[in-house]
């Protein structure tokens, strides 16, 4: 048996920072399909995915960089400093991907970035808000360029993603952007209402995750459906998206938990974040809410109490609830006509859970 799985994705093709989603599979040695009532994906699935798309992909890479380019010498710099520490690009791939499935023909390089930019430019702002210390591994903007130049290059993502959404995708396209970067603003302020408030409901932080993580993802998948002035195609596209997009947040929320994701372990219960995981942590063990509002984990506690909430079967009672959103995202690809692309997009939306096991 050969040693590691062939990946259909050379390492080497993936352009500068990058697709961290597309490199973990390349890495993976034991790919698999996700466990749990989801049927499982096939063995390679993943990698076939990213090496049909990786052209498109790489094309974006590139105009992603040109777009956070400026005459200004520190907006370009905050912005390509970002850029360059790679990411997942998701919202890019389900542009391709949605963009696939109505038969889209026109210049995606450009509709496929506004997604990226907007998520680019709600992380500039994000790490100044919780003065966080790390971004992908390196430290955060803010650290390294200030808060100002890193909000100000935050409000210039923005705006360039908003004239490219008009340009590229049309009417339909710029209104629901506006629509869904509006739900953005209104998650963060929930979040940053909830902070610390241990007795906030399920119900609750769903609300939060659908506005601050989903609506962006909703539109990136039916963005190509917006420009090809598909309706009915972009409707389903954007309940794929919201769906799978409350499902990539709890399992990134599932991944606080875990090491080496370029973030500190721990990071959102040091900061007593409800998040998912949390609130199953509270029902498991008992005691856990009153210690955490008595006060906060200090650093060198921090790790034991990572260990206990791991322990306690919380984390995968969370993915439970993210499966269960993913599967509820699948019937909606129904409505979409069959073929490669739609196929795609039901392993990439599975993919993002099994990420986590």
């Amino acid at each position: 048996m050969d040693p590691e799985p062939r990946s259909a994705v050379d390492p080497g093709t993936l352009p500068p920072g990058g697709s961290t989603l597309v490199a973990a599979v390349v890495r993976r040695t034991e790919p698999e399909g996700l466990a749990g009532p989801l049927p499982r994906v096939a063995i390679g699935g993943p990698e076939v995915v990213f090496a049909r798309i990786a052209p498109t992909i790489r094309e974006g890479e590139a105009r992603l960089r040109a777009l956070v380019g400026s005459d200004v010498d520190v907006v370009e710099a905050v912005g390509r400093y970002l850029v360059d520490a790679g990411g997942k690009r998701l919202r890019p791939m389900l542009t391709v991907l949605g963009a696939g499935v109505v038969g889209f023909c026109g210049d995606l390089s450009g509709l496929m970035c506004v997604g990226e930019l907007i998520h680019l430019g709600s992380l500039l702002h994000d790490d100044v808000v919780d003065g966080a210390e790390l971004r992908r591994n390196r430290p955060a903007a803010h650290i390294v360029y200030g808060n100002a130049a890193t909000i100000l290059t935050g409000d210039f993502c923005l705006a360039r993603a908003v004239l490219l959404a008009a340009e590229a995708g049309g009417h339909r396209a710029v209104t629901e952007l506006a629509r869904a970067v509006t739900a953005m603003a209104e998650g963060e302020v929930l979040q940053l209402q909830r902070a610390g408030n241990l007795h906030t409901t399920l119900e609750h932080y769903l609300e939060m995750v659908d506005k601050k993580s989903a609506a962006l993802i909703a539109w990136s998948a039916a963005a190509g459906a917006y420009a090809a002035g598909d309706d009915a195609a972009a409707d389903a596209l954007a309940r794929f998206g919201r769906g799978v997009g409350v499902a990539f947040q709890i399992t990134d929320d599932v991944l606080d938990y875990a090491e080496g994701t370029g973030k500190l372990a721990g990071a959102d219960l040091r900061e007593r974040k409800l998040t998912l995981p949390l609130v199953h942590a509270m029902l498991r063990i008992p005691g856990l809410r009153a210690r955490l509002e008595a006060r906060a984990p200090t650093p060198a506690e921090l790790p034991a109490l990572v260990a206990e909430i791991r322990a306690s079967g919380a984390l995968e009672a969370a993915l439970n609830e993210a499966r269960a959103r993913v599967k509820a995202a699948l019937a909606s690809l129904n409505a979409l006509p069959p073929g490669p692309d739609r196929d795609s997009l039901a392993i990439l939306g599975s993919y993002l859970v099994d990420r986590a096991t």
